[in-house]
Formats: structure tokens, sequence, C-alpha cells
């Protein structure tokens, strides 16, 4: 090996970078840990629960419905496509020369670290890292871009589960931890609009936010960085309302799938109607940093209490093992880029380095800023 190389760099890391891969390392186990925790209590719950049936008994007895469960795969594959799509069309409003092939490259790489419980980077923080070194001197629009991305995705999210709460009646139902939860969404949706309405308005007012969220420590750059990826795009309105249309497809998609894997495992399940308010609604939990267990808690918990209050209970655990089959189908959309995988893996160490260098000069920089 020649001095300076890859492995060189990994033995001479400064004492500050051991640190921090040490401290992601751990905070990484602790995700993991948390994790297990979780899903380990819905699986002994719902085994101890004897009421309306054993799920994992139906689960093994019952036939599967094999073209169900590939609608199931086909409808997730179209709502990831349609992402990878969105994130392209964003690179492009900012003039970055991504060719749409790279961008579904790069795509396929942050899908398969979001996927990967054990990765030492998020998703989000790869297709930024990627598409920066790929394209020296947009690493600003490159950040711009997965922010956006991250948000459009989010709020219409909110829109999506808020609708389908009203127009599906979700908010009228006979229990009142359902309908705090449908008020609940309803208010988030109503915050997340007038927040982006302010930051969307006049540059006077972004940059008397941008002033105020500098003095704030450790939450004031990240709340800096979306501020200023939103102005990017703010001019831009039918790049935003394209792309707004996509991401209402992908949850409206996302629900279908899923309504397709419960219809290909279990006879008992609730309608298709429902799954457009449960699947946004458990999909919000995914904010929670966590490789898995807050989605599987939440649409576990839907499924057993909208069905109780709709007098047609189906087995405790059903909402678990839908999520954990949709967990089982987003692996098989990750394999269909498995040649970018073997393609690209010298590229993705050089990546890997420079990603874990930024994150501990940001680390030092948010800690400066907080002294």
């Amino acid at each position: 090996m020649k001095p300076g190389g890859r492995n060189a760099k990994t033995e001479n890391r400064p004492p500050r970078q051991e640190k921090a891969a040490v401290k992601r390392l751990l905070v990484t186990f602790l995700k993991v840990g948390v994790s297990a925790a979780i899903i380990g209590y819905l699986i002994y719950n719902a085994t101890q629960s004897k009421a309306h049936g054993n799920v994992f008994a139906d689960l093994r007895d019952q036939p599967k419905d094999w073209e169900l469960l590939f609608a199931a795969w086909a409808a997730n594959t179209f709502a990831t496509m349609l992402t990878f799509i969105r994130w392209w069309l964003l690179i492009r409003a900012l003039d970055v020369p991504c060719r749409f092939r790279d961008a579904l490259r790069i795509s396929f790489w942050g899908y398969l670290f979001n996927l990967a419980p054990l990765g030492i980077v998020g998703g989000d923080l790869v297709k930024g890292a990627m598409l920066d070194h790929e394209h020296p001197g947009h690493r600003a629009k490159a950040a711009a871009s997965v922010i956006i991305d991250r948000v459009i995705g989010l709020y219409w999210l909110f829109v999506v589960a808020s609708a389908a709460i009203f127009l599906t009646g979700f908010w009228r139902l006979p229990s009142p931890e359902l309908r705090q939860i449908g008020l609940g969404m309803f208010w988030v949706t109503l915050g997340s609009t007038i927040g982006l309405a302010v930051v969307m308005g006049p540059k006077a007012l972004t940059a008397w936010l941008m002033y105020l969220f500098r003095r704030i420590p450790h939450v004031g750059p990240p709340m800096e960085s979306l501020l200023s990826a939103i102005q990017l795009y703010s001019r831009k309105p039918k790049v935003l309302i394209a792309a707004s249309l996509m991401t209402v497809c992908v949850h409206l998609s996302f629900a279908v799938g899923c309504y397709c894997i419960v219809c290909g495992l279990f006879d008992r399940h609730l309608p298709l109607y429902l799954h457009f308010v449960m699947m946004p609604l458990s999909a919000v939990m995914q904010v929670i940093p966590f490789p898995v267990g807050p989605s599987e808690a939440a649409l576990d918990f839907l499924y057993t209490n909208v069905s109780l209050a709709l007098g047609t209970p189906v087995p405790s655990g059903q909402g678990l093992v839908v999520m954990l089959a949709y967990r089982l189908v987003s692996i098989l959309i990750a394999a269909l880029g498995v040649f970018y995988y073997f393609g690209n893996r010298r590229e993705m160490a050089e990546v890997m380095h420079e990603t874990e260098q930024a994150e501990t000069e940001a680390a030092d920089v948010a800690r400066h800023s907080g002294k």
C-alpha cells in the first residue's frame, strides 16, 4: 500500500476523528439495541394475547396470495422510484449537471444506507456526499436538494394523513386516543403549513430568522441550513408543484402496497380506505432516529385500536407483521441496485472517508458555537 493511501489515512486519523468514530459506533449500537427491544416487546405482546386469534398462527396456517404480495412489491417499488426521480428533478432545478442514471445510482446507495441498521451514516448524508464528490463545487446545492427532498416528503405526509383522517371519518371513531391522534395531526399540518409559508416569504423576514437561528447553540446551524435550502427553491414553484404531486403519489402507493401485504397474508384485515390514514401516521414515526421499531409500534397500535373501534377486531400483532413484511419488501427493492453496489465500492469508500471528516468538522463547529 502506497503511503498516503486509504489505509494510511485510516491508520493516521487525528484523535478527534477517532473519538468521533467511536461515538458514532456507540450511538449506532444503542439505536440497534433500542430497536431490538421494541420489536421484542411487540412480538412478546402478540404471543401473549389470546384475544381475537393468534397472528403468528394465522401467518403460518393461512394460504398466501402471492399475486397480491407481488402487487405489494410493485406498488412500493413504484413509490421508491418516484422518490428517486423527485430528487433528480430537485437536483436539476439547481443546475447541477447530474444525469438521471447517476442520480439513480446515488439514490440506490442512499436507500441501502437507510435500510442498513449498522450503517455509520444515514442515507441522506450519503446522497449529498456522493453528489458533491462527483460534482465538486456544488456542495451547498447538493445539501439543499437532500434537505428539500426530505422536507417535501415529510410535509406531504402530514397533508395526506390529515386529508385521509378528515375524508374517512377517522376523527369521529369512538376512541378518545384515536380522536386525539387525528386532532394532533391536524395541528401539526397547520403548523407546518404556516411555517413553510413564513420561510418562503419575503427575503427580509427570512434573513431575520436566519440571524436569530445563528444565535441558538446546536439548533441554529441545522435550522440555518434548512432556511437556506428553502430559499434556493422558493422561486421555483413549478418544480415544487411537480415534486409535491409526485410525493402524494408516493404516499398513496405506499398505503396501497401495505394493504396488498395484509390482504396477501391474512383473511381478516381492515379496509383499504383506513390504510390511507394508518400508513402515513405510522410513517411519521420514522423521524425518530431508530432503524426499526417506532413505525412498527405505531402501526400495531393503530391496527388494534381502529379494529376495536369498528367492532371488527383483528389479532394483536397484525400491524407489526405488516410493517416487518414491508421492511422485507424494501430489502427486495434495494436488491434492484445490486450492480451499483458492487460497481462503486471504491468510490463509496472515498465518500465515506470524506463524510466522516465532514461530520467531525460539523460536530466541532456545533460544539464551539455552544460555548
